[in-house]
C-alpha cells in the first residue's frame, strides 16, 4: 500500500483504489463547531472537497459511502448529502452498524442505498443543543429544519412523506426521546432504504453502473442493469 493510499485511510478515512472510491462516514458528523479529541468524528471541511475531486477525477468511476454514525451537525450532514445527490457518476450507501439521525439524509443520498441486515437506522425529530428561547420563532425554526429534512429523504428515497413523519413523531419507542429505530428489513420494507445488503451488493451495483455508462458512452444507447432489486432506480433529481 502507497504512503498516500495510507494517509488517506487513516486520516480522513478514504480510499481510492481502482475505479470506485471508498469514503466512510462513521461516528458523528462534525460540523462549525470543533468536538473533543476523543470523539470519533467525519469533519464535512474533509469530506466536501474530497466528493468535488472525485467527481472530476478520470480514474474514478464510482463512489462508495460506508456509514456507520449516530448523527451529529445537522448543516453539515445536509451539505454532504446534497452533494453526493448532485453527482452523476454511480454511488451506492450502505449502513453497517448504524446510519441514525442525519445519517438517513446521507444514506439515501446515494443513487443506490443498501443496509445490512443487523444495522439499524434512527429517525427522530430535530434537536438543538445548548440555550434554546422559549418563543415562537424558535418552533417555527425547529418546523422549517425538520422540513428540509423531510423533503431531501422522501425526495431521495421510495418512503412517503406521511410514513416518514409519522416514523420521526412516534411516542413509546424510544425511552427518552420521541422517534422510532427501523432494522435492515423494515427500513427497505416501508421504502427508506432501497436494498438489503452488504458490500458485495453495493460492489455488485457500481460496477453494473460503472458497465452501463461505459456501453452507453460508446454505442450512444442505454444498456441494462442486472441483478434482483427491491426497489426501482432513484430517477436523476431536476436542477434548481
Amino acid at each position: 500500500m502507497e504512503e498516500n493510499e495510507l494517509r488517506e485511510i487513516t486520516e480522513l478515512g478514504s480510499s481510492s483504489r481502482g475505479r470506485i472510491h471508498c469514503l466512510t462516514i462513521i461516528g458523528q458528523v462534525e460540523g462549525h463547531m470543533a468536538l473533543p479529541p476523543e470523539t470519533k468524528t467525519t469533519k464535512y471541511e474533509h469530506v466536501m472537497p474530497l466528493l468535488a475531486a472525485v467527481e472530476e477525477s478520470e480514474e474514478v468511476e464510482g463512489l462508495l459511502v460506508l456509514l456507520n454514525t449516530v448523527g451529529g451537525d445537522i448543516e453539515a450532514g445536509l451539505g454532504i448529502a446534497e452533494l453526493i445527490a448532485s453527482m452523476e457518476k454511480p454511488t451506492a450507501s450502505v449502513i453497517l452498524g448504524g446510519g441514525h439521525s442525519i445519517g438517513v439524509p446521507l444514506a439515501v443520498s446515494a443513487s443506490r442505498s443498501f443496509i445490512a441486515p443487523s444495522a439499524a437506522v434512527t429517525i427522530h425529530p430535530v434537536r438543538l443543543s445548548g440555550v434554546v428561547i422559549g418563543v415562537p420563532q424558535t418552533y417555527n425554526y425547529f418546523a422549517r429544519v425538520s422540513d428540509r429534512i423531510v423533503r431531501f429523504v422522501t425526495e431521495n428515497s421510495h418512503i412517503t412523506k406521511q410514513a416518514f413523519t409519522e416514523y420521526m413523531t412516534r411516542t413509546g419507542e424510544l425511552t427518552q426521546d420521541v422517534g422510532s429505530v427501523l432494522d435492515g428489513e423494515e427500513a427497505v420494507s416501508c421504502g427508506l432504504i432501497d436494498e438489503l445488503g452488504g458490500l458485495s451488493a453495493a460492489l455488485g451495483y457500481l460496477h453494473r453502473q460503472i458497465e452501463q455508462r461505459r456501453q452507453q458512452t460508446q454505442a450512444r444507447e442505454p444498456g441494462e442493469d442486472g441483478g434482483a432489486v427491491s426497489h426501482p432506480e432513484k430517477p436523476n433529481r431536476p436542477e434548481t
